[in-house]
């Protein structure tokens, strides 16, 4: 009764591509139903913006309680859509947009004094696999015929 170990890791990586698929549907269907009731109530642009950042970091709670990873790209969405949301309620005078490419630029600029940052863009690939690397000149070129470039 023993199972082949290659027949329960596809069923493994397909249950979880599933489990991908329904919360991003899930989230979507929140999405559309929360923005049609905001706009039925009149809501306003913070309480919409709240909620919809709800929505966003519920749904990236919801992939990390399901053995998914995180995808940092819409936490950020989700902490700018709540800061941008309490902005407005709070009515702030200054604009939200600068401040953020201010904060953004400034991360940026803190990215190079991390330990391990890359600052050659010629190398951007070393160390890495992905499909297609045969296409990019850098990743098809030993690493010292990098070096010596």
């Amino acid at each position: 009764m023993s199972e082949n170990p290659t027949e329960t890791n596809k069923s493994h990586k397909s249950g979880k591509n599933r489990i991908a698929g329904q919360l991003n549907v899930t989230g979507w269907g929140l999405f559309f139903i929360w923005v049609g009731v905001s706009l039925l109530m009149d809501l306003s642009w913070s309480v919409g913006l709240i909620g919809v950042s709800a929505i966003v970091l519920l749904g990236q709670a919801a992939r990390r309680s399901f053995g998914q990873r995180l995808k940092p790209f819409w936490v950020v969405v989700g902490v700018l859509l709540f800061f941008g949301g309490i902005w407005e309620l709070a009515n702030i005078d200054v604009d939200l947009l600068p401040v953020v490419l201010i904060l953004s630029g400034g991360a940026l600029m803190l990215s190079l004094f991390r330990r391990g940052s890359r600052t050659d863009s010629r190398d951007w690939c070393h160390g890495t696999s992905y499909r297609g690397a045969e296409r990019w000149r850098c990743c098809s070129l030993s690493t010292d015929d990098r070096r010596s470039r």
